[in-house]
Parts: structure tokens; C-alpha cells; sequence
């Protein structure tokens, strides 16, 4: 982009013939580089209270006192509290060259001083200055025009917006990110410049709920942000890696803007028809059937495929983390929303990702074992039957440890027959400090085996054939025999500690 003219622009014009007096090395840094509003000419004493900031004084030298370093260094001092930039001497009018306290107080201040020659008229250095002040902002209208054009053609590429904020990016010259609506950042250009102080401040911004933006100071750099949407439904945040956008910066970025705002209330249209879409193709899928999914949508994940309902509130961080992987690498997954959670379908050798989805969205996901499609109603009931048995995280019906047919069973009613039966046991142990309860499932699991289960209890197998013996008689069975250890096998599993 271009800059507004400095002093240095002024210096650079070869038809006036500016010379700067003294070393630029010798000057504050960058002090030929700061913005030049104007150029103003004035003899008075002092002239400050008519002057601008960010200006440049040009002056013959009348009000000088001859042998007066203290009235010069004074008269100095006072333009550089007024912010003036630079101070310019016309030679030969009323003095010949420049003063030696003028240039000495020039120099201790750090004001920079350049003579401006007979044969240059001030009106000359006023209207250069003022062709430069105009060229720039033909210039950055130019510029701002020619960014539309591209940013425009941007949004026609495909995934538009990302397109956009990335053209946007290269024309500003700094990075550009996007944040979604849960505060999440979708989009950067350049990639890998995140920071946790933009990222707190535009979930702050999109917890407020207003629209609304903001200058973030993230150590020396300046981020500015904007909000995207209308107030009460924000649809993310839009951070600028810069502090300051002179005004043909901020109307293209507005633009943008009012762009990614269109852009993504027309995606959540999308969205929803699609959601609807796919509801009907599940309850379709749901009849074993897949030939209209496929006709539908033109393919399904490959089967062997894996079928995965997630519960939580984050649902919708889910489908958004499928949208944004969308691309030839992406995996194939078919998502339908119903009244269980989100369904997904996808192919066996994609399912890992499934786990890296509940970390990222902090919800539960069942999932089934591998089925072709004529099986995808038991494999949606195997991954309902899975969420309902999960955890934190991923829950594999193939891997649960209580996908049992006795884990199945364990209905309400089931428990209290088992408790009712296990009573009489019970009761005992608490009276006497027994162990038979437990005496009898170490005893069951390690296959009625004396020698194992006693050493397993720390005790003498004889103790344990007393105790196998006494819990038979109060529970009146005949431990003996397949069917009752198979019974009190069940009791105990469903009864539970």
C-alpha cells in the first residue's frame, strides 16, 4: 500500500533543490519518515499557536535576533512541542545561508532542518507537498478500487469466503484470521500465526453479542477486530493483524465484512436444507436400503462402514468440523441429525477420526461394528446402544466391556429379582462380617476351581469349600449344578457390588 507523504517524499523532489542540513544518522530515527500533513510558512516569533501537528515550518529568518542563541534554541523548542516535523530556512532573502544557533538548536533538539534555496519559492514546496498528498490519495483510492475487483473474484472461487479473507490478506500485507461462531479459528493467511490474546478477545466480542470492534494489543503488534453479523446473532469475528486502516482500508475491509456476513447467513440456509435433506435419506437408510441415499447425494462412504451418533450440546461443532474439512483429503461421511444425536456414517478405515472429533467438540459418540449397508438399522442400534454405555469420549460397541447378553438383561426389573435373591447372603455377611458374596464370585470367575480362587482370596482352599458350602445352604441352591451357578453367576453380574 501506499504511504502518506513524509518528509523524505519532500527532500526526494529534485526540482526544488532541498538540501537537509546535517546528517540523517545524526537525527532521531525515522524522523525523515513520519507522516507530513502539510507545509506552512510563517516569520512570527512564535508561530504555534497557528500551527498543525505533523507539519513542516518553512521561514526567511526575520524573527532571529542576531547573537541570540537562547531566543533561537527557545524558538526551537517551541515548534517541537507543537509537533512540528521538520523546519526548512530560505537562504538568501533576509540572511545569508543559515543562522549557526538555528542550526545548533535544531540539531540538539533532533529537529530536522533543511535550507530551502532562493530560486525556490515557499508556494513551490506548499504545492509539490500538495500534488504528493493528492497523488497518494489517488493512489489509495486506485488501490482500494483494484482490491474490490479482487476480492470480488475471490468470493466467485470455490470455499468464497476462505478465497476472500485470503486475497484480503496479501492486498493488506498482514495476516488475516476468522473465527466462527463458537470462537474457533477456521481460516488464517497467513497460516500459523494464531495468538491467544486475539483468540480471547474475539470470544469475548462474540459473547457480548453486539456488534462491535475492537483494537487488541498483543505485546508490540496491534490486532483489529470485527465482528460478523447483525447484533444478537453473530456469526463470528474477523481479526486484521494491523492497529490502524486509514479510511480506504476500512471500506474494504467493511465490505468484506458485510460479504463474509452474506456468505455465511446464505451457508446456514444451505445448511439447514441439507440438514433436512439428510434426516429424510437417514430414515431411508434406517430400511437397510441405500439406493436412495445413493441416487440422492451420487455415493455413500465405501462400506465396510461404521455407523456413530454423538450427544452433547457441541453437536453443531461436529458438523461444523466436517464442513471445514471438506477437500479431496477429507473423509467420506455421510451426517444426518435425529432425535438420538448426530448419525455419522463412514467408511471402517476412516473411523479413527472420530476420536479427534470428540476431543475437539467435547462430546460423547457411540460407535458400531463394521457393517455393510443391508445392516446399517443394527448398526445404528449398536451405536445407540454404545453412546448409551459412554463415557467422556468414543465408546466402541465391538470394544465395550458390558456388550454382553447378561449386560442386556440388566433391565430395573432384572436387579431387583437379583437383589431379592442375593438378600439372604447379604444379610449374613453384614451380620457376621463374612465374606461369602464375595467368597462365591471369586469362586465363579475363576471357573468353580478351588485351588486358584482360594489363592486369589488369601485363603486355604479348605476355608473356601466351608464357605462355597455355607452360602449354598442359606441361599438353598444346589451349587453343583450348572443352571444354579449360572443363576447366581447372573444374580451377582446384575445386582452389582
Amino acid at each position: 500500500m501506499d504511504q502518506q507523504p513524509t518528509l523524505r517524499t519532500l527532500l526526494g523532489r529534485r526540482d526544488l533543490h532541498l538540501r537537509l542540513v546535517g546528517s540523517e544518522a545524526a537525527l532521531p530515527a525515522g524522523s525523515l519518515d513520519l507522516p507530513l500533513r502539510w507545509v506552512h510558512n510563517s516569520d512570527l516569533t512564535d508561530p504555534t499557536p497557528f500551527l498543525a501537528e505533523d507539519l513542516a515550518l518553512l521561514t526567511t529568518g526575520t524573527q532571529f535576533a542576531d547573537d541570540d542563541p537562547a531566543g533561537t534554541r527557545a524558538y526551537v523548542q517551541r515548534l517541537v512541542d507543537r509537533g512540528v516535523v521538520a523546519l526548512g530556512f530560505g537562504t538568501e532573502v533576509h540572511r545569508s545561508g543559515i543562522p549557526a544557533d538555528l542550526s545548533t538548536a535544531c540539531a540538539q533538539t533532533g529537529l530536522p532542518l533543511f535550507e530551502v534555496p532562493y530560486g525556490t519559492p515557499f508556494i513551490a514546496v506548499a504545492r509539490a507537498h500538495s500534488e504528493a498528498i493528492a497523488a497518494q490519495a489517488y493512489a489509495r483510492r486506485t488501490w482500494a478500487l483494484e482490491t474490490q475487483r479482487a476480492l470480488s473474484v475471490a468470493a466467485l472461487r470455490p470455499h468464497g469466503l476462505e478465497s476472500t479473507l485470503t486475497e484480503l490478506s496479501r492486498r493488506l500485507g498482514c495476516r488475516v484470521g476468522m473465527y466462527d461462531a463458537s470462537g474457533q479459528l477456521v481460516h488464517e493467511h497467513p497460516s500459523g500465526g494464531a495468538s491467544p490474546v486475539v483468540a480471547a478477545a474475539a470470544a469475548d466480542l462474540l459473547a457480548r453479542g453486539g456488534s462491535a470492534n475492537r483494537v487488541v494489543q498483543d505485546g508490540e503488534a496491534a490486532h483489529t477486530l470485527l465482528t460478523v453479523g447483525r447484533a444478537g446473532h453473530l456469526r463470528g469475528v474477523v481479526a486484521i493483524a494491523s492497529g490502524t486502516l486509514d479510511p480506504e482500508t476500512r471500506a474494504v475491509v467493511t465490505s468484506v465484512i458485510a460479504m463474509a456476513g452474506l456468505s455465511l447467513e446464505q451457508s446456514e440456509q444451505l445448511a439447514r436444507s441439507r440438514r433436512r435433506l439428510h434426516s429424510q435419506l437417514l430414515a431411508s437408510l434406517l430400511t437397510d436400503d441405500p439406493a436412495l441415499a445413493r441416487r440422492v447425494l451420487g455415493a455413500l462412504p465405501p462400506a465396510p462402514v461404521v455407523v456413530a451418533v454423538a450427544a452433547g450440546p457441541r453437536q453443531g461443532a461436529v458438523v461444523e468440523w466436517w464442513e471445514r474439512q471438506q477437500g479431496d483429503a477429507a473423509p467420506a461421511a455421510f451426517l444426518a441429525e435425529s432425535e438420538d444425536g448426530l448419525v455419522m456414517c463412514l467408511s471402517v478405515a476412516d473411523a479413527g477420526v472420530l476420536d479427534e472429533i470428540a476431543a475437539r467438540a467435547e462430546v460423547r459418540i457411540g460407535v458400531s461394528a463394521p457393517e455393510e449397508y443391508s445392516g446399517f438399522s443394527r448398526a445404528h442400534a449398536q451405536a445407540l446402544t454404545a453412546l448409551r454405555r459412554a463415557g467422556d469420549a468414543v465408546t466402541r460397541y465391538a470394544d465395550s466391556a458390558e456388550s454382553s447378553v447378561l449386560a442386556a438383561f440388566a433391565t430395573d426389573e432384572a436387579r431387583l429379582i437379583a437383589e431379592s435373591l442375593l438378600a439372604p447372603l447379604r444379610q449374613h455377611d453384614a451380620q457376621e462380617g463374612a465374606e461369602l458374596e464375595r467368597s462365591l464370585r471369586v469362586w465363579l470367575e475363576h471357573d468353580t476351581r478351588l485351588e486358584p480362587a482360594a489363592a486369589a482370596l488369601g485363603v486355604h482352599r479348605h476355608t473356601l469349600r466351608t464357605r462355597i458350602a455355607q452360602a449354598a445352604s442359606i441361599l438353598g441352591a444346589d451349587l453343583g449344578s450348572f443352571p444354579a451357578r449360572a443363576e447366581l453367576w447372573a444374580a451377582l453380574r446384575t445386582a452389582g457390588d
